[in-house]
């Protein structure tokens, strides 16, 4: 057979191998049967091939995917014609990596590097880590001061405020305003800020109003909470909550646990009787405070499972979930406020009038509306599981602030107590984490498997 012919018979086979994807805009698709308009081959002895001249067949077998990149193996080319009609184009070479590339890439943890992300307007990597570091920041100043200054609204000797459900009543008018302030400015002046519009719906209110009875005891023990112990055991106090999540998993949504994520609990557990019974050798224990603390961790859990079912409910949006959520709240303060006599013990406050006070209130709302906005966003610039692991040191920078601050001394056995609350909620976020990503990373069924199956 002569040469011309043989290779004609082999692009021929190459092209009609099965296998092979179709519709994938090649010119011999036009016209079906991978037929076109190329000369016949002078040597064939049958007629049916169709010649390319000086193209490798080798090199068309190895190299489709690479023909539709304009690249074969080897950078091998079909000259003139036959390559322009191919939509074949010269191989491009690759430019060398800076090192820059290099940390990011190796930061970032990805395998090879993307042209198309330098040249679509990425952010440079130092900027990107820039901002992560500003917005973890953020959240730690923003919740660490927070909780000082509720504790100084909720149990200060020089202001003298027994009203705690007052205190949380006012951060949540203060946090019903601000949203529907957001809101209307969103109206009024759109593209200046990414806010949804909010109009009060009581179908949709009693939609949340189950939620919204979890969000008042979380809110409410959690400030009851912080009355009674100090900040420095504050962390210890609320610590069950990771605990409570499991169980409530298992006892409502029947979600099993594995052997290493209950492990952790066990430290948390272990953490939490350590530290009452430290607290307790010390004189400072009041089991009032620890009480609430357990409470505001149930109210917790349960507050992150009914979130999801009530998401719907406002168009998943978490902004809208936080207006109906805290004007219910405001709703339902009133007759505690009236049951407890919280209300006389207001108008007998010796500093009902002062500038400063009502000054001091609303910065407290403003960081109750603050950290919900920072939670968001620190999630946004980084992850859900980075977070967590954030929301445990900035715990433990908290802890060291308080007795700092307020001048402590703590045995040793009292600090061992939260490094094993930290490092249990730390190993428990870490284990979840793995857990979710070797699930990510297994693979399916393969097709003839789920064709065998019936899938």
């Amino acid at each position: 057979m002569p040469r011309d012919a043989a290779r004609s018979r082999g692009v021929q086979a190459a092209v009609s191998e099965p296998g092979l994807p179709s519709g994938s805009g090649w010119p011999w698709e036009e016209k079906g049967a991978y037929s076109c308009d190329w000369p016949r081959s002078r040597g064939s002895r049958s007629g049916g091939g169709h010649r390319v001249p000086g193209l490798h067949v080798g090199s068309l077998r190895a190299g489709w995917q690479g023909a539709r990149l304009g690249q074969l193996p080897g950078n091998r080319v079909p000259p003139g014609a036959a390559g322009a009609a191919l939509g074949w184009r010269p191989a491009l070479r690759r430019a060398p990596l800076k090192r820059s590339r290099i940390l990011h890439m190796a930061l970032m943890g990805a395998s090879e590097p993307s042209g198309d992300a330098e040249t679509s307007g990425e952010k440079p990597f130092l900027l990107r880590a820039l901002q992560i570091a500003l917005v973890v920041s953020l959240y730690w100043v923003i919740s660490i001061s927070m909780v000082f200054l509720n504790k100084y609204l909720l149990d200060s000797p020089s202001l003298q405020l027994d009203t705690p459900i007052f205190v949380t009543f006012y951060q949540c008018l203060v946090t019903t305003l601000l949203c529907k302030g957001l809101s209307a400015l969103a109206t009024c002046c759109p593209g200046t800020l990414d806010f949804p519009a909010l109009h009060l719906d009581l179908r949709v209110a009693r939609s949340v109003l189950p939620l919204s009875v979890v969000f008042i005891g979380m809110i409410t023990f959690n400030n009851l909470c912080l009355k009674y112990v100090g900040v420095a055991f504050y962390n210890v106090g609320r610590s069950l909550t990771t605990v409570f999540n499991v169980l409530l998993s298992y006892l409502l949504l029947k979600q099993t646990t594995s052997f290493y994520a209950l492990l952790t609990c066990g430290v948390i557990i272990g953490g939490f009787w350590l530290g009452v019974d430290q607290e307790g050798a010390e004189g400072t224990l009041s089991w009032t405070g620890t009480l609430f603390g357990m409470l505001a961790s149930l109210c917790v859990s349960l507050n992150a499972i009914y979130t999801k079912k009530v998401l719907p409910a406002v168009e998943g949006s978490i902004w809208r979930l936080t207006f109906y959520n805290n004007a219910n709240a405001c709703v339902l303060f009133l007759p505690l406020l009236l049951l407890l006599g919280e209300l006389q013990a207001l108008l007998r406050f010796p500093l009902l009038a002062s500038a400063h006070f009502w000054a001091t209130m609303t910065l407290g709302g403003l960081f109750g509306f603050a950290i919900g906005y920072v939670t968001g966003l620190q999630i946004k610039f980084t992850s859900p599981l980075t977070h967590n692991v954030s929301g445990t040191a900035k715990a433990c920078a908290q802890t060291v602030l308080a007795v700092l601050h307020y001048e402590e001394a703590k045995s040793f056995l009292w600090w061992a107590s939260n490094l094993m609350v930290l490092g249990g909620s730390f190993a428990y976020t870490w284990v979840r984490g793995w857990e979710m990503k070797r699930v990510q990373e297994e693979p399916g069924p393969r097709e003839d498997q789920k064709s065998s199956m019936g899938v």
